[in-house]
């Protein structure tokens, strides 16, 4: 994918908490290893995490190294991962406040986006590093811990920068549920119907898939545009990181039997072909899970 090189990023809702983890120590340990490690990650992948408590930690905003790092000046910013996060979030905030809420008759709120390394407190309580990348509706923040891009490369056979930018476009498109009252429906829908809760977290989990493909479709065509151009070859790295983590795929991995009455997130056809509906479409409206769930 193509950036702006002369674009100035805006890092006033980009915190970066990195080195400092969250006030509690280093990662816990899960289950048996690298397969513990596989399995917790993927519960929480790319989806919407409840953790558990209700405490939060004040977190710097903006950070001078990050400000450093990202400065137009610097030539080579776009090698660096956080920039290119930075870069694709203000893409998002773009594409969403512009057009995107507007066209789900959402009132558009940015969300915070914050880098961590091991471990931070959220509004949603306390995670590690191992959970993956979340979104925690009580804070409206979106965190990462950008070592989860190795990850995803080598455990999970999901390289390319393009497969960065559709996990955040995921997880903002947990954003976007809040903020239209979905996130709100399916989980009321859950506590009336415990038996179909899979079913409403699929729909959850393939709705935000859905609306990551609308902003791929619609990434280069906003005024304040920073992606000059997404590739035929990052369309194909996105939609192979969304396969990567469908349930079905998961299973097979860790050696277990494939059982879609499991399923939390959907399968790897379904994630890519949501992913797919909102890419082709290039139009919200269109990401009707809960309908076809």
């Amino acid at each position: 994918m193509d950036f702006d090189d002369d674009a100035n990023l805006d890092l006033s809702k980009v915190e970066d908490g990195r080195g400092g983890g969250g006030g509690f120590g280093g990662p816990m340990v899960v289950g048996g290893g690298a397969l513990g490690l596989i399995v917790t990650v993927v519960l929480a992948l790319l989806g919407y995490n409840t953790l558990g408590s209700d405490s939060s930690s004040p977190a710097p905003s903006g950070s001078a190294n990050l400000a450093q790092e990202c400065a137009a000046t610097n030539e080579k910013r776009f090698d660096l991962v956080q920039c290119r996060q930075v870069a694709v979030f203000d893409d998002l905030r773009d594409y969403w406040g512009t057009d995107g809420a507007p066209a789900l008759n959402a009132k558009y709120s940015d969300p915070t986006l914050r880098f961590f390394t091991q471990g931070v407190n959220t509004a949603c309580g306390q995670a590690t590093s191992a959970v993956g990348p979340f979104y925690c509706p009580g804070d409206q923040r979106i965190y990462i811990d950008l070592g989860f891009y190795d990850e995803l490369a080598k455990r999970f056979g999901a390289p390319g920068e393009f497969a960065q930018a559709y996990v955040l476009a995921h997880e903002f498109g947990h954003h976007v549920q809040y903020l239209t009252g979905f996130e709100g429906e399916v989980r009321k829908l859950q506590q009336q119907n415990p038996g179909k809760a899979n079913q409403y977290s699929i729909a959850l989990e393939l709705q935000a898939d859905c609306y990551a493909g609308v902003w791929t479709a619609n990434a280069t065509g906003g005024a304040q545009s920073l992606v000059e151009g997404v590739s035929q070859e990052d369309i194909k790295s996105a939609l192979g990181a969304a396969g990567a983590v469908g349930d079905d795929r998961i299973q097979e991995q860790s050696g277990g039997q494939v059982n879609p009455e499991t399923w939390t997130h959907g399968s790897a056809a379904q994630r890519e072909q949501w992913f797919d509906v909102g890419r082709n479409s290039g139009d919200p409206q269109s990401c009707t899970t809960l309908k076809r769930a």
